[in-house]
């Protein structure tokens, strides 16, 4: 047997308050402030959760039902780059209108209770040319990004139409943005910051928080900004035989460092020397947590949901206040009036991006695809929205036995978050490409200052090789004390007459409660044991599902359900306002509450879509099917019985076959650059793809679904670029509803394929042999998304 201990030192002295320049609006309800430890709104601790959506990289007519998929997913807050170049391409023209109205994406998302944090640069980065900057500003400024007037003149002019845009949308006025972030890693000019801080304010912005990124080494200016941080789980911005670079590794530890120097680092010349920001004045806050990862011509990572969500749970352990994601929904850059608007090798910038395509790989993709990675997060998040304000106050501790380096695979990587007598314990398992060993045997034991020790589980178990979860120690739910439980608590809902905490189990680690029996009448359970054992009563052999419930009632006369769901079912739970009250619904497919229409909507391709609530309403309808009503444990599932969705043969003819893959391009620093078009023409395959009439009929959420190989792909209509993606393993998705469709029935969809040569400097992860490289279309299908809307019966 493996005991693992932990001794907690006792409680720390009170956070520091009121230290720090950051004030709310006069008589907002909800005051924001900020401690040394963690923030709070309306006098209680709060646990943000921010996700990142570029509203000018997504159509506007979609943006309500995408802001609701992110509120879905546990997102509280939504951050987003204002990106000049975006809006100003040409000087004078400034638009606001269409994909770029700025002032009705944050109306939506003040409509529907969600923060907003405009990222107002003026340099962005963002994967966007010349970070954001227009061309005709760089013109005229030989020193941008520092106080030269004839950078700062067009600046404040720039920073005085984002003002008009938000102007009445403050806290002040109800409004909802609680934060603004200026510019974005500028490491070395903690004076142009605080210039640039100065000027929004002049132009009439104004936000309880002021952020800036801190990593790198950054020198901040004094403590006018609250210093956010990141972590990415892969690069794309690091040299393509590098391999998994040290700085994503440290990330998937528990550690109390906040900096991640590898962030930017391509755009800087040395991690700069200089006193970081204070960890004693300053809460643990992120705002780039790498919620996918964009692939550059040269280096092409994949990121899969285990690396996403084992680093943000990992980030939890360790201290974080603030769970921010970069980005949490992808989407697609516009079209340049000038020139396209991706950073490139053309602009000095060390790397190559597609000229369309930024879909990051997020846990919402370019077309508003549902991917794993959103269900992994969710899971995480409903966990914050239920227990944050108690998190957010607990300091991390580290056991005295961790790991002895950033290579080492062998400890295991565990952490608590403790106020001194209860907290969570958080291990993790997973790591991207260098996979960790099982732990047998394994028990911990850990030492409270406040409280007796605590010794779990009763018989030790053998952590799993990829498995990372958050256990609750000492957690009050209800009346009752649940003293441990070797799964993880997901969130309430009062059903039947009982509060249900609803408790996500580990695959291979057998579920087990044990419960105070000093706050329990009662234990009642369907299948399982019930032993009481020194002042607890064990709950033990349950069978994580719908129908796994203990049912208690405590000491003070109330009722308590523990539901224990199985991995992939808790992977499934959505909660939110419905019908009249607080539910939730399992559906491994898109799910959105509208409160404001009164109805839920789900987005599956699936033939007979299901969902299951708890509690459940009087009857489900949907709009347009039938639906069909059963008992799944607890819970009433319900199935539309829709009728399959239109046929998904996708017919691509081969046109012209690929011809000798171009010579390498090296550009900026070396790294390899996209082919010239001249080369793309020459040695690209050509295919023709046959788009049904009815799919045309009815674009909405519908998807041309590609599988191939090769080094680049593009798709025409006529001679206009509408999608691409550079070849890394991943399926290329096409959104039909994106293209010119009266152009599409006349000059239909072609796809040029161009082969890799064998010499490329080029990182693809995880492709042996060599028949990747050939430039071929290997399977094609429709996926189809509908969107059905469910009332109460």
């Amino acid at each position: 047997m493996v005991r693992h201990l932990l001794r907690v030192p006792p409680p720390a002295a009170p956070p520091l308050t009121g230290h720090l320049p950051f004030t709310d609006a006069p008589g907002v309800p909800d005051p924001i402030e900020v401690t040394s430890r963690w923030l709070t709104r309306g006098g209680r601790p709060w646990f943000p959760v921010s996700g990142e959506f570029h509203y000018s990289r997504y159509p506007n007519g979609e943006w309500e039902e995408e802001l609701l998929k992110m509120k879905a997913g546990g997102v509280r807050a939504v951050a987003s780059y204002v990106i000049w170049i975006h809006h100003e391409e040409v000087e004078g023209r400034v638009r606001f209108d269409g994909d770029r109205d700025l002032r009705r994406f944050t109306e939506l998302c003040a409509r529907h209770g969600l923060d907003f944090i405009p990222r107002i640069g003026p340099w962005s980065h963002a994967e966007v040319r010349n970070g954001g900057l227009p061309d005709w500003l760089l013109s005229r400024t030989r020193a941008p990004r520092t106080d030269d007037p004839a950078y700062l003149e067009p600046v404040r002019v720039w920073f005085a139409e984002i003002a008009e845009q938000l102007r009445g949308l403050e806290r002040a006025n109800g409004g909802p943005i609680v934060a603004i972030q200026i510019e974005n890693e500028l490491y070395d000019q903690p004076g142009h910051l605080r210039t640039l801080k100065r000027l929004a304010q002049e132009a009439g912005l104004s936000a309880p928080l002021w952020t800036s990124t801190a990593w790198g080494g950054v020198r901040l200016p004094g403590d006018d900004l609250l210093p956010l941080y990141g972590g990415y789980p892969e690069a794309f911005w690091t040299e393509a035989d590098g391999g998994w670079p040290d700085t994503c590794r440290k990330h998937f530890f528990f550690t109390h460092e906040r900096d991640d120097e590898g962030i930017g680092a391509d755009l800087r010349p040395t991690r700069v020397s200089a006193t970081a920001p204070s960890a004693d004045r300053f809460p643990w806050a992120t705002c780039e947590l790498g919620g996918g990862m964009a692939v550059a011509y040269h280096r092409r990572p994949r990121v899969e949901a285990a690396d996403i969500g084992a680093l943000g749970l990992t980030k939890i352990g360790c201290g974080s206040v603030w769970q921010g994601y970069y980005m949490f929904h992808g989407g697609t850059n516009p079209a340049g009036e000038l020139t396209s608007l991706q950073e490139s090798h053309a602009t000095g910038y060390p790397n190559d991006l597609p000229v369309l395509t930024y879909d990051f790989q997020a846990p919402l993709g370019e077309y508003g695809q549902v991917r794993p990675s959103y269900h992994e997060l969710r899971l995480q998040h409903l966990l914050l929205a239920e227990l944050g304000h108690r998190i957010a106050p607990m300091r991390s501790v580290l056991p005295e036995r961790s790991p002895t380096g950033q290579h080492d695979r062998d400890t295991l990587r565990w952490a608590v978050r403790t106020d001194g007598a209860s907290g969570f314990l958080f291990v993790t398992g997973h790591q991207p490409h260098e996979p960790l060993p099982d732990h047998p045997e394994t028990s911990f034991t850990i030492d409270f200052p406040l409280a007796p020790s605590l010794t779990l589980p009763s018989t030790p178990v053998t952590v799993p090789s990829g498995a990372y979860f958050c256990w609750p120690l000492r957690l009050d739910v209800a009346g009752l004390r649940l003293e441990w439980a070797t799964a993880q608590p997901v969130c309430t809902v009062e059903a039947d007459g009982r509060t249900v905490l609803v408790l996500a189990a580990t695959d291979g680690i057998a579920p087990e409660l044990a419960l105070d029996a000093d706050t329990v009448a009662s234990v009642a359970v369907r299948a399982g044991e019930i032993t009481p054992v020194a002042g607890r009563v064990l709950v033990s052999g349950v069978r994580p599902g719908t129908d796994a419930l203990v049912e208690v009632e405590a000491a003070d006369g109330s009722r308590v359900g523990l539901l224990v769901l199985d991995a992939a079912t808790a992977r499934t739970v959505y909660r939110g306002r419905a019908w009249g009250g607080e539910r939730l619904v399992l559906c491994g497919d898109g799910v959105v509450f509208d409160e404001h229409r009164g109805e839920v909507r789900l987005h599956s391709p699936a033939a007979e879509p299901s969902f299951a609530v708890l509690p459940a309403p009087d009857g489900a309808l949907v709009e347009g099917a039938r639906v069909r009503e059963a008992a799944d444990g607890v819970f009433t599932r319900y199935t539309v019985e829709a009728g399959p969705p239109a046929g998904t043969a996708a017919t691509v003819l081969s046109v012209r076959p690929g011809g000798p893959a171009p010579g390498p391009v090296t550009g900026v620093r070396g790294r390899a650059s996209v082919p010239a078009e001249k080369d793309v023409a020459a040695a690209a395959a050509e295919y023709l793809v046959d788009v049904p009439e009815d799919l045309l009929r009815n674009p909405s959420g519908v998807l041309l679904r590609l599988r191939w190989t090769g080094d680049l792909a593009r798709a025409y209509v006529g001679d206009v670029l509408v999608a691409d993606q550079f070849y890394s393993g991943r399926v290329w998705d096409i959104g039909l509803d994106r293209l010119p469709l009266e152009a599409l029935r006349t000059e239909g969809l072609r796809l040029k394929v161009l082969p890799l040569a064998p010499d490329a400097p080029v990182h693809v992860p995880g492709r042996p042999g060599g028949a990747w490289r050939e430039a071929h279309v290997r399977d094609a299908e429709w996926m189809v998304t509908r969107r059905w809307t469910v009332r109460a019966g």
